[in-house]
């Protein structure tokens, strides 16, 4: 396949874009998360970067494809204003479905129980989701308001590179904090 084909099927379908662009970032972002606590290519958690992949490339960049379409349709104007009504509808729309599916699902690909699942949603959500709201209005805005639709999800995608290792971080946060008690998780709280 020549790199003009490739070329003009990113340009053409840019929910692949979106997609390929992802499927770099995500586990670039865990690998990003794994060194600074000191992992090297040895002891990497290479299933951690698959999964991550995985739900990178086929849930989030579709789901943000959707997101931006829907909000481009609602809001068509490029300015600053628009922008900031997108931004802020986005953290309260999207921006909460994301967070909730990025615990639930990651657990799911760790094999983990629905109900581990769930209990990863109320106990990490909150906070991510509290850090997600300072830093994520900003980066919309300009996307929203500069940047032109065909290149926003690719945009968005090497903005979140950062906020990937961030996710990272917060979804093995505590994991070496869990006991096993009885069949039953407990989590202990050490870094209060």
């Amino acid at each position: 396949m020549s790199i003009s084909v490739v070329r003009s099927v990113l340009k053409n379908h840019p929910i692949v874009k979106g997609m390929v662009t992802y499927a770099v970032i995500w586990p670039t972002g865990s690998l990003i998360q794994q060194t600074l606590e000191g992992k090297d290519w040895r002891t990497y958690n290479y299933r951690q970067c698959l999964n991550f992949a995985l739900f990178g490339t086929f849930f989030v960049a579709p789901t943000l494809y959707g997101w931006v379409k829907i909000s481009s349709q609602m809001w068509p104007t490029m300015n600053l204003k628009t922008g900031i009504t997108k931004a802020i509808v986005e953290q309260f729309s999207y921006g909460p479905f994301a967070g909730t599916s990025f615990f639930f699902g990651m657990s799911l690909l760790e094999q983990k129980t629905i109900g581990e699942a769930v209990q990863e949603v109320k106990t990490k959500f909150p906070d991510t989701y509290k850090v997600g709201i300072c830093v994520w209005p900003v980066i919309q805005t300009i996307n929203f308001s500069l940047i032109p639709e065909h290149n926003r999800v690719p945009f968005v995608s090497i903005c979140s590179l950062l906020w990937t290792t961030f996710l990272a971080y917060m979804k093995q946060r505590n994991m070496q904090d869990d006991i096993q008690i009885s069949g039953a998780t407990v989590v202990h709280y050490s870094k209060i």
